[in-house]
């Protein structure tokens, strides 16, 4: 299984950035998908789950400015981040699993200029 996103992003403060994560070697439209973020110093948290059936949830701090969205035609989950904030800045994760098995993406650094 492979998640593959890209290597980093840049943004200033109030402005949009979309992170993709292409999954490989699993059957997506059956696979729960999550991005996750990590801020140095600070544990990873769960910043947006997507179900199969595209219901969603969010961490409370990005609700109404993040949005995660899947293609299943093309086995890639999104999550789109509109009036970003410093604290945002972080490395984000693309993630899932199947029973107890877990997979997890390289990373994508995102940083956010004030």
């Amino acid at each position: 299984v492979q998640l593959q996103a890209s290597g980093e992003a840049w943004c200033r403060r109030g402005g949009f950035l979309k992170l993709p994560c292409a999954a490989f070697g699993i059957i997506f439209r059956l696979s729960p998908m999550s991005w996750y973020r990590q801020a140095p110093g600070k544990e990873r948290e769960l910043v947006a789950t997507i179900s199969t059936t595209a219901s969603t949830d969010y961490v409370d701090s990005v609700k109404g400015r993040f949005t995660i969205s899947r293609d299943n035609a093309k086995n890639t989950v999104c999550l789109q981040m509109d009036s970003l904030k410093v604290e945002d800045a972080a490395v984000y994760y693309c993630n899932t699993f199947l029973g107890r098995r877990e997979w997890w993406g390289k990373g994508t650094q995102v940083t956010v200029s004030s």
